[in-house]
């Protein structure tokens, strides 16, 4: 599976359906070789034409399936938070 192929997947949490946006980016170990986490484009705010980027980081280990259309991903025990100086989201362990 290409890059390309997982930006077009919509990102929804399992807890509730919702849907969280689509990746605009990875973390990726380069030392290690391996994904990290995601990084998600919150819904509206799709490449900065609507506005500012929000974003959110999901960790690699909080997918639970990549499926045909959709990437099912754990939110709980998570918080988004915003940080004020970078004006970025989060999604942080409680």
């Amino acid at each position: 599976m290409t890059i390309s192929e997982l930006q077009v997947k919509d990102i929804v949490a399992v807890e509730d359906g919702r849907k969280l946006g689509y990746i605009s980016d990875l973390e990726i170990d380069v030392d290690k070789g391996y994904i990290v986490a995601l990084i998600i484009a919150l819904k509206g705010k799709m490449f900065g034409l609507f506005g500012k980027d929000e974003e959110i980081t999901i960790p690699w280990n909080h997918i639970v399936t990549i499926g045909a259309d959709v990437i099912l991903v754990r939110t709980e025990n998570q918080k988004l938070t915003h940080n004020i100086h970078d004006n970025q989201y989060d999604v942080q362990e409680r």
